[in-house]
């Protein structure tokens, strides 16, 4: 039997009818900390607030919402439910994502799985009466506000998807990082360098979110190099796709009210399938992380990740279900070899050490075109940290692999390249030839989020257009809702702290 919730359209459900277990109620821990939101195409955004809720305790919470109650309270979602939960339990702060929570945040829901506090970043979001959906924790005193995480929002993407923008793009990461490139002066340009690259080091700390946890590097080589082919070998049958940078026959993206033509496709130019002389490049490190650890196989990962969604974690979830089913088979969970590790290093650890390479923002819109990638390099780079499958990033990586690279590799020549198995059109020849001849490189099997990648997404927005439209219209004016009941709510504080000054003052006779 379901009761009642006091807010508008939820419900309370009864023992053994809670969407994840447990079932019975849990006790209430102030280190158990709650979450929640739509997390539709979840960016890392959402990561930087599962990031710093996780700082303040030993557990994450993370509600997400329901179709049917996002629909109701602001607007049509992008992503379907199993695809947002994906993408919650892909994050590496989060230790359980709780499905069909109460746009309202509900009391007797957060009590239920044992949390305290809910917390939530420091902007107003209201239902569809336009009241604050987080009203009764902050009357209960169980409510803790975090920075939002500046410079992006789902609106935001939307808005370089449908407008067709590139003003996003970073002609050099490690520039930027540095201060010498970007809008503004010298100074301002520094703090917005020193400000990405604390931005990275968080986003690279381990589960706690306090501790150092992934390397992250920088492969420095020529523009072409990243771009082109640098083998001489012979074109194969088999033209592969990277994840994060998939298109199939219908991923044709074009502007909003244009027809499509065979130029919305890919770049086909000849001069992108001629080879160029490989280089070793240089691998600067940019943040230290925990290192692959002993006995650890390391294994290579690499593509666009733009719009990181459950298309890339499910690869990437399937990479590390590979690994740990051949680790076992080698005995690494065997009593024996798990009380060697701690004995060696003090913990034991996963088999499997994965490293991603991300392409630059140039990079991928030499092959994919129109405004692609609809995130940055250093946007996409916070996604692919956040993950909890990912070990060390390396940003800056090349299309197509050569043997000089993959035997540069800051952890040596790795024991496994993986990619998967769909059709990459344009190409006449194998970006992963090298590779194969090494004879490391492994295919994943297509799975049920295969088809979730950028273009799909783009293509959702693309074929919605109006409904988004009406969406964000109905969003501007809760807008203005909500800046009045947050003027509301700090007159409301003030007048509070008048009252107890004046009871100060009463006390002493002031």
């Amino acid at each position: 039997m379901l009761r009642r919730q006091s807010a508008k359209g939820e419900w309370i459900p009864s023992a053994g009818q809670w969407p994840v277990d447990p079932q019975e109620d849990v006790k209430v821990s102030k280190e158990r900390i709650w979450i929640d939101g739509c997390f539709d195409f979840s960016h890392h955004g959402h990561a930087g607030a599962m990031l710093q809720a996780r700082q303040l305790g030993t557990e994450l919470l993370v509600g997400v919402h329901s179709d049917e109650a996002i629909l109701e309270n602001k607007g049509p979602t992008v992503m379907r439910l199993d695809e947002r939960v994906m993408a919650v339990e892909g994050c590496r702060w989060a230790t359980k994502a709780i499905p069909k929570a109460p746009y309202v945040t509900s009391l007797p829901w957060i009590s239920h799985y044992g949390c305290w506090y809910v917390v939530h970043g420091d902007d107003i979001t209201s239902d569809s009466n336009g009241e604050d959906c987080y009203r009764f924790v902050k009357a209960a005193g169980r409510f803790k506000v975090v920075k939002r995480t500046p410079g992006i929002s789902t609106t935001d993407l939307v808005g370089r998807m449908l407008l067709c923008t590139k003003t996003h793009f970073i002609q050099s990461l490690v520039g930027m990082l540095a201060g010498k490139e970007g809008p503004g002066g010298e100074e301002e340009r520094k703090k917005t360098g020193d400000a990405m690259l604390q931005r990275i080091k968080d986003y690279a700390t381990d589960s706690t979110g306090l501790a150092p946890g992934c390397d992250v590097w920088y492969w420095q080589a020529s523009r072409p190099v990243k771009e082109r082919r640098t083998t001489q070998s012979s074109s194969t049958p088999e033209q592969q796709v990277r994840p994060g940078t998939e298109r199939r026959s219908t991923d044709l993206v074009v502007r909003p009210g244009t027809e499509r033509r065979p130029t919305d496709l890919i770049h086909t130019h000849p001069h992108h399938h001629s080879a160029v002389k490989e280089e070793k490049g240089k691998f600067v490190k940019l943040v230290d992380g925990k290192g692959a650890r002993p006995g650890q196989s390391v294994v290579y990962v690499d593509g666009g990740w733009d719009l990181f969604s459950s298309g890339h974690i499910e690869f990437l979830r399937l990479v590390t279900q590979t690994e740990e089913n051949a680790a076992r088979e080698r005995g690494w969970y065997d009593e024996a070899a798990v009380k060697e590790r701690i004995e060696k290093t003090g913990e034991d650890y996963g088999p499997v050490f994965i490293v991603a390479g991300i392409h630059d923002d140039e990079v991928i819109n030499h092959w994919k075109g129109i405004n692609y990638p609809i995130m940055n390099i250093f946007e996409r780079g916070l996604c692919v940290l956040q993950c909890k499958y990912i070990h060390a990033v390396i940003f800056g990586t090349p299309f197509s692999l050569s043997k000089a690279f993959l035997r540069t590799l800051p952890y040596g020549t790795p024991s496994a390249v993986y990619h998967g198995i769909t059709s990459f059109m344009p190409l006449t020849y194998d970006p992963y030839a090298q590779a194969k001849a090494l004879g490391i490189y492994r295919a994943i099997e297509n799975h049920n989020y295969q088809n979730v990648n950028a273009g799909e997404i783009v293509e959702r927005i693309i074929k919605s257009r109006a409904m988004y439209q009406e969406r964000q219209r109905l969003k501007g004016e809760k807008v203005v809702g909500e800046e009045a009941e947050k003027r509301r709510q700090e007159m409301e504080r003030e007048a509070e702290r008048e009252r107890r000054r004046r009871e100060v003052e009463g006390q002493f006779g002031l």
